[in-house]
């Protein structure tokens, strides 16, 4: 079989499953497993596969009917340009989160230019490490933490701070939310992505996203605000004077959070829409 039989054949089976994109997808695979840029796969549709190709892409594709997020299949995904290893232990960065990413670093920078020293910023429910590490590698005289309460996703976020050259740039701790936080680790930075999706709503999700990524990423309690209340109340004891809150939204969650945040005297300065025109990034500081 040749690039292009490959390309054509597994494209109707993924379409015949329910996969969205589904040549998108096997062409991914198939230059994961070749070793090629995606757009080189347009220059070798000719090129016969060995057995060896034939049955590894086999089982990538009959896996990815089975709803297998392509990035467990290939073991990793980019982030800011940056490759995360993920799997069943950490929610996959979505590009929305990027957005959080980068508001971060150039409000970190802004600070820098300003003249502020001894900055320090957490990512709270670090996963895959992606916020913490994206800021290490970009803010070189921030002190950056993360923290997770989940053992299995800090060794994957410790692993890509290893594989990014920037694991003496982050602190990692184990903690359920900063009930345990040291207070004298105060902030200028906290910064979140957290589990944001109602209860009841996570059994409509699609395959990939209900059966693959953790439960306890996703669980944002009945009405998918308990972290945001949780932060509301705790991140103040902790955040500096002057220091800032991103917070990560879920659809239609903008004014609720806001609400929240005012209660506990947050000013919200600004709800930024995504690449999607949906509130999405929520900026915040203490009076």
């Amino acid at each position: 079989m040749t690039v292009l039989d490959v390309i054509q054949r597994s494209t109707d089976y993924l379409s015949k499953k329910g996969v969205d994109s589904p040549r998108l997808q096997i062409e991914l695979l198939l230059a994961h497993q070749l070793k090629l840029r995606r757009l080189q796969l347009y220059l070798n549709f000719d090129r016969v596969l060995t057995a060896g190709d034939l049955e590894a892409l086999r089982a990538f594709v009959t896996r990815r009917g089975e709803r297998v997020p392509l990035q467990h299949l290939v073991g990793s995904v980019s982030f800011c340009g940056m490759e995360l290893g993920v799997g069943p232990e950490v929610l996959i960065p979505r590009p929305e989160t990027e957005m959080l990413a980068e508001r971060a670093v150039k409000w970190l920078g802004e600070r820098k230019d300003a003249g502020a020293t001894g900055l320090r910023a957490l990512d709270y429910g670090t996963g895959s490490g992606c916020l913490a590490l994206w800021i290490a590698s970009k803010c070189d005289s921030v002190e950056v933490h993360a923290l997770d309460i989940s053992a299995a996703a800090l060794e994957r976020a410790k692993d890509n701070a290893r594989r990014n050259s920037l694991d003496s740039r982050v602190t990692f701790h184990e903690g359920d939310g900063l009930s345990s936080w040291d207070p004298g680790l105060t902030l200028d930075l906290l910064i979140s992505n957290p589990p944001y999706i109602p209860t009841e709503e996570i059994s409509s999700l699609e395959p990939e996203v209900r059966d693959f990524d953790p439960r306890q990423a996703l669980d944002g309690g009945p009405d998918g605000l308990t972290f945001y209340r949780r932060l509301a109340s705790e991140a103040s004891e902790f955040v500096r004077p002057g220091g800032l809150l991103l917070l990560e939204l879920g659809d239609g969650q903008g004014d609720s959070v806001r609400a929240l945040l005012s209660t506990e005297k947050w000013v919200v300065e600004a709800i930024l829409p995504d690449y999607s025109a949906r509130p999405r990034v929520l900026v915040a500081h203490r009076h």
